[in-house]
């Protein structure tokens, strides 16, 4: 077990080997943004199982989810801001070493994200059904898609708790901690999918025992096995931050909802769940234009999204990584070196999302053909890939320095970029060329609006209006580099 964890440990370092506010920029980066890699990762594997083994159901079950992981996202983004703000408040606590303040932070969002995940879990579960329609589900795969919704929103506290966890643990620096938790919880996902969505009967022989069998549920089975996996993951994690000792530490004392604290944690958070909201809307708006045409084109518009979630898994990493480092140092009081980490992030992902389109617009096909067996979704499938492929690396470069953004508490600035990445650019374009060019509309807008995001991102961050941080409102004063507590707490 020692030899394990030491080899784990050459892999992935913690924030005990690096400081975050001092010395090289690229390593800790590098160490902080590896392992969320691997965890977002294992984060979509969640949603890659159900793609998959749905995609061996039928059809018609594949498009249901098409239609159901935008709710998802929706319904998660909604309440997002609240960890946003969280791992934020924590960075820029602990980068100014108030370790007392960073607590009560990370003991307020757990709270009040349980609160916002049970009554936003409560109005999707009765609105499902009338969304999904709204978005345009066929008779067909209206029913399966609204059995999903129903239970993951009954799930959601599990759900969006875990995420704040990660969020909490990240702000703090830790982001082994949540790898870990996660790997399990996804492995867990993964064994029991195919039982409760096709079912499994085994008759025993021995005169003692009877059969043993999980129905066939379909749909709803892919449902109940991630939010039941994500409901084990979520006790691990509050266990965690309850004994402290890895990561930041969460204290029932401080967990009274203070409404006070609350404001402090909308100023940040709000502004993050429109963005978050946005890209959801984005979406499902985009969903809507997608059921104008067969449910092959639904079906192959979810294997592209799906495939893009593990494409920019590094872009999302590596912008939580700035996040982290920019509000460390921000809470420090070193503005230079978020500027650099931001700087190294863009390029560094430019590459290596560059090269992954490369590799993906040769590969289409061949990617596309693991989640179907239908040739007509392949064909739809590979073709939508190709288009967006070779603009991967621009979606690199936004991320980062919506990352550095959302670190400096400039949350609003962060999703000013994204409502006008996809609402003014993508969702227009597609509007408008799909009544003219088809389905290939769509397809061009996702490539133009992943150039154009890059373009104002990065000009807007050369601007330097993110030195010019809000923190004696939301979470740092950073004239004299110490922590504005007046607003807090007793």
């Amino acid at each position: 077990m020692s030899d394990s964890r030491s080899r784990l440990s050459s892999l992935f370092k913690g924030r005990e080997e690096f400081d975050l506010t001092a010395g090289d920029i690229g390593k800790p980066l590098f160490f902080l943004s590896m392992p969320i890699v691997v965890t977002n990762l294992f984060q979509t594997a969640y949603n890659l199982a159900d793609t998959f083994w749905l995609g061996q159901y039928s059809t018609d079950a594949l498009a249901a989810i098409s239609f159901a992981f935008p709710m998802v996202f929706l319904l998660i983004s909604l309440g997002m801001g609240i960890s946003v703000a969280g791992s934020v408040l924590v960075a820029q606590y602990t980068g100014a070493g108030e370790e007392q303040e960073a607590e009560y932070a990370a003991s307020q969002t757990v709270v009040f994200a349980g609160i916002a995940s049970i009554v936003l879990g409560v109005v999707g579960y009765f609105l499902v059904e009338e969304f999904l329609g709204l978005m345009g589900a066929s008779d067909s795969v209206l029913p399966m898609a609204t059995s999903y919704m129903e239970v993951i929103s009954l799930g959601l506290l599990f759900m969006f708790g875990f995420a704040v966890f990660i969020a909490l643990m990240r702000g703090y620096g830790d982001t082994i901690t949540p790898m870990l938790v996660m790997f399990g919880s996804v492995v867990l996902n993964i064994v029991i999918d195919p039982f409760l969505i096709f079912g499994w009967t085994v008759v025993e022989n021995a005169p003692l025992v009877g059969t043993v069998s999980f129905p066939e549920l379909g749909i709803e089975g892919a449902a109940i096995a991630t939010v039941f996996s994500r409901a084990l993951a979520l006790v691990v994690g509050l266990a965690i931050m309850f004994r402290g000792n890895r990561g930041v530490e969460i204290n029932l004392r401080d967990m009274v909802p203070n409404l006070t604290y609350l404001r402090r944690l909308a100023r940040i958070g709000v502004p993050a769940s429109i963005e978050g909201t946005g890209r959801a809307l984005s979406m499902n708006l985009l969903l809507f234009i997608v059921a104008l045409f067969p449910d092959t084109v639904v079906a192959a518009y979810g294997i592209g999204t799906r495939v893009f979630s593990v494409v920019f898994l590094p872009a999302i990493a590596v912008a939580r990584g700035v996040e982290t480092m920019t509000g460390q140092n921000i809470g420090a009081n070193k503005p230079e070196r978020a500027e650099q980490a931001a700087a190294l992030a863009s390029k560094t992902l430019f590459g290596i999302l560059t090269g992954a389109g490369v590799l993906v617009w040769f590969l289409a096909a061949p990617i596309a053909d693991v989640f179907t067996t239908d040739p007509a979704v392949v064909d739809i499938s590979a073709t939508f890939l190709r288009y967006v492929a070779l603009t991967f690396g621009f979606i690199g470069i936004m991320r980062a320095y919506t990352g550095s953004f959302r670190g400096a508490g400039k949350t609003l600035t962060a999703a000013a970029i994204s409502v006008l990445m996809l609402g003014v650019i993508r969702f227009p374009i597609a509007w408008v060329s799909a009544g003219s060019i088809g389905e290939t509309g769509i397809w061009l807008s996702f490539a133009v609006s992943n150039v154009a995001g890059a373009a104002i991102a990065y000009a807007w961050y050369q601007r330097g209006t993110w030195r010019e941080s809000d923190l004696t409102e939301s979470a740092v004063d950073v004239d004299d580099g110490s922590i504005d507590v007046s607003t807090t707490h007793d």
